[in-house]
């Protein structure tokens, strides 16, 4: 018999692990979070997902904190304040900056989920790996298409 853990299993380093769940939510998430800012009609699309990109960036902050090593605080901070700045500029910038903060934000969730940098994270990053690069792919559709985001 194995002896009880006294912390929740992270899902994405059990053998077998079926990430299934974690993906399928994120993609219904993501599809509702990229046609969340018609909602707010008074905002420009671009303000939206600026704010978006900001705020999903600085949930690793979070888990840092939890994780509770200040070297990987610092650097989730620094990384998250790249992703803010990509954002900002894709307010006036092209949009195409927002496409590319949330495919980048992406790849950092995926490099997340092989490395565990940041302890704890579980099923957090093939989570909002699928909603980014759902989006990306919706806002690369949307740019190509015509649609104006300023």
């Amino acid at each position: 018999m194995k002896p009880a853990s006294t912390s929740l299993p992270n899902s994405a380093t059990q053998p077998g692990a079926s990430l299934r769940g974690p993906i399928l939510w994120g993609l219904l998430i993501g599809a509702i979070q990229a046609v969340s800012p018609f909602a707010f009609y008074w905002l420009e699309q671009s303000t939206m997902h600026a704010i978006y990109i900001s705020l999903i960036a600085t949930v690793y902050i979070g888990f840092a904190v939890a994780d509770g090593r200040p070297r990987v605080v610092a650097i989730e901070s620094a990384v998250a304040a790249v992703f803010v700045l990509i954002a900002i500029a894709g307010v006036t910038g092209t949009a195409w900056l927002l496409v590319a903060g949330y495919a980048g934000h992406g790849v950092k969730d995926y490099l997340q989920e092989r490395r565990h940098f940041v302890a704890n994270s579980r099923w957090w990053p093939p989570f909002c790996a699928a909603i980014d690069w759902l989006v990306a792919l919706i806002l690369a559709v949307e740019i190509a298409a015509g649609v104006n985001f300023h």
